[in-house]
Parts: structure tokens; C-alpha cells; sequence
């Protein structure tokens, strides 16, 4: 099996351009002195991906999916499941080519040069930023939930939302991001040994609630199945999606993976099949035991139906402290992703230079404070609603990225070594895009309006200042003045 991306001597004489030098474009990790620390193997990265994934989708954004789609939200977690599969199929193949940081973004480096490149990492700046943001949102449900169950004490409405939804700021959202912070600060080994324990508790208790909900299914709650429609499948399917950004997750850690050509394929693939069935589990048994018309938009619904079955408030007391702890999992994973891919493209110069400084452990300091109140901000400000659909739009736009990358390093350079390949290419890679065009056109026009306008604000910065100060582009000017 290669362990390498590229080892043939490279031809001497006049440089191909910013993008062929890229260390990407190699296939190779930029050096790891004075940068990040490897740190992970196989099952650090592998309760990444679980981590970032096993979340908000099911504890949360489930109880909006289903008025969506009825019943049929199960076949919405296998629309977008097997959207992210195609997807993970080509992320694994280009993280084993290609152990940078950036996931997404060094794959576009590496394939479709510097413009790409800026506009995946933009895309991928709003899914992480913005997913982090929604995932605090739904830890404040939880964590009121817990709070009522326990001790019948209730936050005042005011400091559980935004002044969009008639609070003044959503408290609780804005503390998980920041004790996120805190955990990051400490060190990538250090946060990723607490994100191993809380995987553990998540997915305990997500199968707990499969246990219990399973002896209550009644075929009636089935009926009827699809009263949307497939649109309703397709909208639902379109908001669940950002819930299989994890796997994502996986790849940004590849400068910190002790052997990420073998790894990393790995550990994207097993957290993608492992989250994918737990939702279709807990998806099934959560509207075969409740009537799907009693999912209350925006509330948290697994707590509620596990009193609704077994009577008692004991379990639901239960199943939210482990959502409390389990969503922090997912804020703390989501929240490293996103400072890995703005130290990526900040070492580029795309970006301020402040991103991409590291302190004695490796750890990007500067970039995790700016990043994290900013998101805790925004956490705090916007609900939760519009926050899960943008973030679905930049995940998929990545994704159809990705995809296309693997499709153009098949055709330009198929001798290189890749430790994983997608099998059926090129015709999955080809439905990996189409998949992804799908759920975007799903998705409503304010939506659109929304992307686009975060679209046009990228482009302002990046001609404006991310063109102009290019690492790679001021490096091929001093050649070319030479």
C-alpha cells in the first residue's frame, strides 16, 4: 500500500505556477516544525468524524424535519446520507493523496488552483462557523430541558433567544462555544481525549433511546408515510444535511494525523456508515412510537418521547444530560475544524497571518479565540432555523468540490499513488455532484439569497486583499522579476 503521494523526482527548469508549488499540489503536508503537532491515530480521527456528525441532526433538527416530511424524514436521513456518502467516498480518496489541512479547500488548491480554492474555503468558513453557532442553539434547548426535568426551573425566555426570535441573547449557546474555546486552548491531545468520552456517552444514549422507543412503534404512526410528498423529503433532507458535515471534520486533521494516508480514508468512512445508521435508527423509532404531527417545530422531541412511553421523566432526564454533554461534543469538534481551515488558508496568505501563528504546543492560539467569540456572537444573536440551512448550502457546494477534484486528478495526473479509490469512478463522483445539485435547488429562495449574498461578500475580500497578498502568487512574481 503507497504511503505517499508523489515520489517521482520532480523535473527541474521553470516552476509550473502558484498552484503546481502549492505543497498540496504535491501531495505532501507543508514541513512540522513550527506548525502543528501529529498527534492522532486511526481512532483520535475516527471520534472526530463521529463527534462532528452525532448531533444536532437527530437531538435537535429532527423535531423541524419531520412537519417537513411526515413519517418519511427516515427516507430524508437516507437522501442526505447517501449525498454524504458519495462525498465521503471522494474525501477519502483525496485525504489519502493529499494530508494538509484545509480538507475541501487544499483538495481545490490541488486540482482547480487559487480562485477555487478561496471560494470553497469561503463556503466552508459559513458551514462551520455557522454550524457551530446552530449546534450552540440547540445545546441551550437541551440544557433547559435538563434544567425543567431536574429541578423544574426554567431560563427566562430572554437569555434562550435572539432578539429574532424576541429574546435578547441566547446565553447558553454563547457558554458552549466558549468552554469549546477553552477546551481547544489546551491542546488538540488534550481535546481530543475529552471528545472521545463524550462520543462514548452519545452514542449510549442514542441507543438507549432505540431500545426503548423500538417497544413502542405502532405501524399506524406510519401513516401517512410521505403526506408532503417528495419535495417534503427533498426540503427535509436539504436541512438534515448539515448534520453529515463530520466526516469533513476527519480531513482537516490531517496535518495532526500520525500516518494520514492510511488513517484518515479510514476513519471518514466508518464515522460516516456508524452516524448514518444511528440516524435512520433513532429516526425510525422516534416517529413509529410518537404521531408525527405531535413533533413540535424547533423544540427538542427524544426527551419528550421518552417520557410519552415509558411514563415516567426518569429516562428523559437521562437522554437530556447525555444531549447536553453530547452536543458540546459536537460545538468543541466543529469549532477545531473551522480554525484548521482558516490556519490553512491563512499559511497561504489568504487570509491575516494571525490565523496561521502557533504557540508551543501547536496550537493555532489567535485563531481560536477570534474565531470562537465570533461565533459565540453569533450563537448568541440568530436562531436556530435559518443557521442549520446555510449551513447546509456551503456544506453541499464543498462537497460538489471535492467530487470534482477527484475527477480532475483522475484525468491529470492518474499515475500518482492514492491509498483509497472510489469505486465506480467516474460515474460516482459524477453522482456525488449531482446529489449535492439536488438538495441545493431543494432549498428556498431566501436561502439563496442568503448564499449568494455570503458569496459576493468572499469576493469583495478576496480581490480586494486575498489576491493581492497570496503567499504562492507573491513567491511566482519575485521568480518571474528574477
Amino acid at each position: 500500500m503507497p504511503t505517499g503521494f508523489n515520489t517521482e523526482e520532480k523535473p527541474r527548469g521553470r516552476p509550473e505556477g502558484p498552484r503546481a508549488r502549492h505543497p498540496c499540489a504535491q501531495g505532501t503536508a507543508p514541513p512540522e516544525a513550527g506548525g502543528l503537532r501529529r498527534h492522532l491515530g486511526f481512532w483520535h480521527l475516527a471520534m472526530i468524524g463521529i463527534g462532528a456528525t452525532l448531533g444536532t441532526g437527530i437531538f435537535v433538527v429532527l423535531g423541524e424535519a419531520v412537519p417537513t416530511a411526515g413519517p418519511a424524514v427516515i427516507l430524508a436521513f437516507v437522501l442526505a446520507g447517501l449525498t454524504a456518502l458519495f462525498s465521503a467516498l471522494a474525501y477519502a480518496e483525496m485525504a489519502g493523496m493529499i494530508p494538509a489541512s484545509g480538507s475541501a479547500y487544499s483538495y481545490s488548491y490541488a486540482t482547480m488552483g487559487e480562485f477555487m480554492a478561496w471560494v470553497c474555503g469561503w463556503c466552508l468558513m459559513l458551514t462551520y462557523g455557522v454550524s457551530v453557532a446552530a449546534i450552540g442553539v440547540g445545546w441551550g434547548q437541551y440544557i433547559n430541558e435538563f434544567l425543567y426535568l431536574t429541578a423544574g426551573l426554567t431560563l427566562p425566555q430572554e437569555f434562550l433567544a435572539g432578539p429574532m426570535e424576541g429574546g435578547l441573547v441566547n446565553v447558553p449557546a454563547a457558554v458552549v462555544v466558549l468552554l469549546a474555546m477553552f477546551a481547544l486552548l489546551a491542546g488538540v491531545r488534550e481535546s481530543t481525549r475529552a471528545n472521545a468520552v463524550m462520543v462514548v456517552i452519545k452514542v449510549a444514549i442514542l441507543v438507549m433511546f432505540v431500545a426503548i422507543a423500538v417497544t413502542a412503534v405502532q405501524d399506524g404512526n406510519f401513516a401517512p408515510f410521505m403526506p408532503m410528498g417528495m419535495a417534503g423529503v427533498s426540503a427535509a433532507g436539504a436541512t438534515l444535511f448539515f448534520s453529515y458535515i463530520g466526516f469533513d471534520s476527519v480531513s482537516t486533521a490531517s496535518e495532526e494525523a500520525k500516518n494520514p494516508q492510511r488513517d484518515l480514508p479510514r476513519a471518514i468512512m466508518f464515522s460516516l456508515i456508524l452516524v448514518t445508521a444511528l440516524y435512520c435508527l433513532v429516526a425510525f423509532t422516534a416517529v413509529g412510537a410518537v404521531e408525527w404531527t405531535r413533533f413540535s417545530d424547533g423544540e427538542t422531541t427524544l426527551a419528550g418521547i421518552l417520557t410519552v412511553v415509558t411514563g415516567t421523566p426518569v429516562w428523559a432526564v437521562v437522554f437530556a444530560g447525555g444531549a447536553v454533554i453530547s452536543l458540546a461534543s459536537v460545538v468543541l469538534v466543529v469549532l477545531y475544524s473551522q480554525t484548521r481551515i482558516l490556519y490553512a488558508m491563512s499559511r497561504d496568505g489568504l487570509i491575516p497571518g494571525i490565523f496561521s501563528k502557533v504557540d508551543a504546543k501547536g496550537t493555532p492560539r489567535a485563531n481560536t479565540l477570534i474565531t470562537s467569540v465570533f461565533v459565540a456572537v453569533l450563537a448568541a444573536l440568530v436562531p436556530l432555523g435559518p443557521l442549520a440551512d446555510a449551513t447546509s448550502i456551503g456544506t453541499l457546494f464543498a462537497f460538489a468540490l471535492v467530487n470534482v477534484a477527484v475527477l480532475v486528478l483522475r484525468r491529470t495526473r492518474p499515475e500518482l499513488p492514492r491509498t483509497f479509490r472510489v469505486p465506480g469512478a467516474p460515474v460516482t463522483p459524477l453522482l456525488g455532484v449531482l446529489a449535492c445539485a439536488y438538495l441545493v435547488l431543494s432549498m428556498s429562495a431566501s436561502v439563496w439569497v442568503a448564499f449568494g449574498t455570503w458569496l459576493v461578500l468572499g469576493l469583495v475580500i478576496y480581490f480586494a486583499y486575498g489576491m493581492r497578498r497570496s503567499a504562492l502568487e507573491d513567491d511566482a512574481v519575485a521568480e518571474i522579476r528574477a
